[in-house]
């Protein structure tokens, strides 16, 4: 789906940076829901399937909820490598130097893909596409319309806003619940509400 220059541009991209592995975004053309995470981890990177470690497990049973089947799903992230930290080497949330180093492959995929319905996971899939002034914790649970965040050249850093306009629904990272079980009550409650909107499209 994503062309081999695309992908080794952005490898490349990425090289600076305490990274590893690359897992490609997977699911159809124009689905029902296009899934916005943050980065793969060490499950992902060896199988190379999105959201299949123990955060994919919290995913599935929140598509089981909303009667969702994975094969209508296309999963995606900020950046496609798993950062890992210098020490200890542990997951960690991208940089948003690396999320602009692997920005023109989200990019690419929203501009081709055509979901019906975006869900970001967690501040860093919202802030990717909305920007920082978006929080997850003040628009969990809301349904969004808004142009979104592309980089503006290969050349630059800088962001422009595209011209379409996309749905876009905030929800909380299945991983944030290992650290704080209190999250599940809102994110099922968020759930609810997403639910109501797909039975409308």
């Amino acid at each position: 789906m994503i062309p081999d220059e695309l992908v080794e541009l952005c490898k490349k991209r990425m090289e600076p940076y305490p990274c590893e592995g690359f897992v490609y975004g997977r699911g159809p053309v124009n689905p029902t829901l296009m899934v916005v995470g943050e980065a793969p981890g060490e499950t992902e990177i060896h199988n190379g399937i999105p959201f299949s470690g123990r955060a994919g497990k919290v995913l599935n049973e929140c598509l089981e909820y909303l009667g969702v089947s994975r094969e209508d799903v296309y999963f995606t992230s900020s950046v496609r490598s798993r950062p890992y930290k210098k020490v200890g080497h542990k997951n960690r949330a991208p940089t948003m130097k690396e999320q602009i180093a692997h920005a023109p492959i989200l990019d690419y995929e929203m501009e081709h893909i055509k979901p019906k319905q975006l869900v970001t996971l967690g501040n860093i899939g919202l802030q990717r596409l909305l920007g920082k002034k978006y929080t997850i914790s003040k628009v969990h649970g809301q349904l969004l319309h808004s142009p979104i965040r592309r980089l503006m050249s290969l050349d630059t850093n800088e962001w422009v806003t595209s011209k379409e306009e996309y749905a876009i629904f905030p929800t909380f990272h299945p991983a944030s619940i290992f650290y704080n079980r209190t999250l599940l009550k809102k994110m099922y409650s968020d759930l609810d509400i997403l639910k109501k909107i797909l039975a409308e499209k």
